[in-house]
């Protein structure tokens, strides 16, 4: 009878522990999914500075709420998520919800906002601004465009400076799951 008794909690703790193992392999799949979901408003973000409305120096170096744009760092927290992901308000002086990517019968829910890494708005400068070397073109090594540098110069370190652009994404799925994504890219015209 005790045997019988063991075998039984047995069980049960068994039929337990694999349902919280279902559980968390289907959590992890939303995650995984999210991950994908949020290259839709990477995409997005990027056609507005290659061909968009952010396509020239000019447009980027003021604000555009109607683009998800800030042309100054936001503030975040101590993740490092900005404020405009965290609350509706916060967004409203940021950007536009109808910017949203929603994929309603997946049940996501895309929002993005784009940050020049700048302390103010205007034109780029190197005192308010991070900036980084822009890459080489298509086809050419890093080498083969430092020693063009060098040569039409005269010196080393002429590689172009350009600012650095963040893009934060919040990606909010089915049973409440929510990710957040950062990256950073130049705008380079070269």
């Amino acid at each position: 009878m005790i045997a019988l008794l063991l075998l039984l909690i047995g069980a049960v703790a068994m039929m337990r522990s694999m349902n919280a193992s279902l559980t968390n392999s289907g959590n992890f799949g939303f995650k995984r999914d999210l991950t994908n979901q949020a290259e839709l408003a990477m995409n997005q973000a990027l056609a507005t500075f290659t061909n968009g409305a952010l396509s020239t120096e000019a447009a980027r170096n003021a604000s555009t709420p109607g683009e998800n744009y800030s042309a100054a760092i936001l503030p975040t927290n101590p993740q490092g998520i900005p404020l405009a992901l965290l609350t509706d308000a916060q967004f409203a002086g940021v950007g536009m919800a109808v910017k949203d990517i929603v994929v309603a019968d997946m049940g996501v829910n895309i929002r993005y906002v784009i940050d020049r890494v700048c302390s103010a708005a205007g034109p780029v400068d190197a005192s308010r601004c991070t900036l980084a070397t822009a890459p080489p073109p298509a086809g050419v090594s890093w080498s083969e465009r430092q020693r063009a540098e060098d040569n039409s110069s005269g010196g080393v370190g002429a590689l172009p400076l350009e600012p650095v652009y963040r893009i934060s994404i919040r990606v909010n799925g089915p049973r409440g799951t929510q990710s957040f994504f950062q990256s950073t890219f130049t705008n380079s015209s070269s």
